[in-house]
């Protein structure tokens, strides 16, 4: 799964599931462009890149602003004249609440970030791609895109959206050579996750303990898988090892519950 000279741009790329990506691109040769809102995180990222012996360029973009999203392929096709992978993977969390307590805004920015964000990522670096009738999208979807998630409901609808419009894309851009497949991650470990136990324990009234158990008991491996595990399963699909998969929603939660 080698990437020597491709240019892959990898969005909310500062910790967790987006460092780990970068870094295994890194790893493998390409050129990463890194993208979030919080300079500090991607110049930390950049540095452990370089250390790689790359030559990362970050871009700092809000994925929800679609001028910040030109702004930033433009940034890649500067620097490094082509754009051969994307990775969706910038996301928030969303409010822990019952639906009807949810406001407004709190849907809209969810939605805003978790799924325009990645609409206007794949159409401006979709047309760089058509020109040179090759690239692979990989978008970071969830196990809540799969179940009903009570308390997450802006989050749930943001990711079921990811996994539709990866499909959709996947049939778009197809006949142009361009693959399009969605990762989708259960619980993983990490800061995302502790942060989300906290808040559903604090919703329901539970301790911390107990409300973590209500992901890990539905694992058959009882644990939560990795960022690097997940970002394994990404790099596969963007290489020339899945030349022939698109259109593909490909779970990496250690089996988590799917009724």
């Amino acid at each position: 799964m080698g990437f020597k000279g491709q240019t892959v741009i990898v969005t909310g790329a500062g910790y967790g599931i987006g460092r780990a990506i970068a870094l295994g691109f890194g790893r493998r040769g390409a050129n990463v462009v890194l993208a979030a809102r919080s300079r500090d995180k991607l110049e930390a990222v950049a540095a452990e890149l370089t250390a790689l012996g790359t030559k990362p360029l970050v871009v700092v973009t809000d994925v929800s602003s679609e001028p910040d999203v030109a702004a930033m392929a433009r940034a890649a096709l500067a620097r490094y004249g082509g754009i051969d992978v994307l990775v969706n993977n910038a996301g928030i969390a969303g409010p822990t609440k019952l639906a009807r307590d949810i406001a407004p805004g709190e849907w809209q920015e969810t939605l805003a970030i978790n799924l325009s964000g990645a609409f206007y990522c794949a159409t401006h670096v979709s047309g760089v791609m058509i020109e040179r009738k090759r690239g692979s999208i990989v978008n970071i979807a969830s196990v809540a895109g799969r179940i009903g998630y009570p308390l997450r409901t802006p989050y749930a609808a943001s990711k079921w959206g990811m996994i539709g419009l990866s499909h959709s894309l996947a049939a778009e851009l197809g006949p142009y050579g361009i693959r399009v497949n969605a990762v989708v991650p259960g619980p993983i470990q990490g800061e995302r996750i502790d942060q989300v136990i906290a808040a559903r324990a604090q919703a329901e009234g539970k301790s911390f303990e107990e409300a973590s158990q209500w992901f890990v008991k539905d694992i058959p491996l009882r644990r939560m898988p990795t960022s690097e595990e997940v970002a394994e399963a990404v790099l596969f699909l963007a290489s020339e090892a899945a030349s022939a998969i698109t259109g593909q929603a490909v779970n990496v939660c250690g089996g988590f519950r799917m009724q």
